[in-house]
């Protein structure tokens, strides 16, 4: 993989993971675009660490908000923590479950079947987006009629954390966009919804990192392996995405604090018709 590769992936990661039109499906179409295979354990692994990159410039960019909301007193840390627990356990249940049923059902009698086998899968990729797309749109226009409630409930926490399981499985099914929107469905305030989202983005990357480093060992075996080599693309990619996640946080911020919470809807549908065409096309 070239430099040029690593940059080109890593500016759309960065871009795109904090924007609520989907990374994975940005990162995979240029991919294919690129004459990369989206499927094998390295391009999992950079796509893994890019999500890494993006995970830090969160964390930087979040810190003070975090301070203040979540670590302004005893309760409100004991509050905060006991949401995000829940809907991380949320997630866990409903992305794991999601798992088994597709690589039972759908990938059944395929031998090693797993189901980042989907992850190459355009037309899957563009229906997502297009699903994403119609609730980003409904979220944000019923947004704009109510000021929203700070406090977050046991149960949007659930509700949250199950979205956010359902979208692990299905790329183009973005995890902001959809976590957002859901919580500005059930009424949340946007600066707090969004300080939320993106805490359990924090505490979802390390296990997807672990498994995907897993993953990618037994598919090379450990006596042929080159972890170093195979970890440089990632890591230098890390960095790049970092510094573009930065700048995709404030457009982010900015348009769901200003009401614009539904062009990003009309952009996934947009891109859903385009990766539909090049599925057509026969990338």
């Amino acid at each position: 993989m070239t430099f040029l590769n690593i940059l080109i992936l890593a500016v759309v990661q960065g871009a795109a993971e904090l924007l609520p039109v989907s990374s994975s499906a940005h990162v995979i179409v240029a991919e294919k675009l690129l004459g990369l295979d989206p499927t094998k354990p390295e391009m999992t692994l950079l796509l893994v660490l890019l999500h890494t990159g993006t995970m830090f410039a969160v964390i930087w960019y979040f810190r003070r908000q975090w301070r203040e909301s979540f670590f302004s007193s005893a309760k409100a840390l004991r509050d905060s923590a006991a949401a995000i627990i829940f809907a991380t356990v949320c997630t866990g249940v409903v992305g794991l479950l999601l798992k088994w049923i597709i690589e039972k059902t759908l990938f059944r009698g395929a031998p090693h079947a797993e189901i980042e086998l989907l992850f190459g899968n355009l037309a899957l990729i563009s229906g997502a987006l297009a699903a994403a797309g119609i609730l980003i749109i409904v979220a944000g226009l019923k947004s704009q009629r109510s000021a929203g409630r700070e406090r977050i409930r046991g149960r949007d926490a659930l509700i949250i954390g199950a979205v956010q399981g359902i979208c692990l499985p299905f790329r183009g099914f973005s995890r902001s966009g959809a976590t957002i929107s859901a919580g500005l469905l059930l009424g949340l305030e946007k600066v707090k919804l969004e300080a939320f989202s993106f805490a359990l983005a924090v505490v979802l990357t390390p296990p997807v990192v672990a498994r995907e480093l897993l993953r990618m060992m037994k598919a090379q075996g450990a006596t042929h392996l080159d972890l170093p080599g195979m970890l440089y693309p990632g890591l230098l990619g890390m960095v790049l995405s970092f510094v573009s996640g930065l700048a995709a946080l404030k457009w982010l911020s900015s348009w769901l604090e200003e009401g614009r919470w539904q062009y990003f809807g009309y952009y996934c549908l947009a891109g859903s018709v385009l990766v539909f065409t090049l599925y057509r096309a026969g990338f």
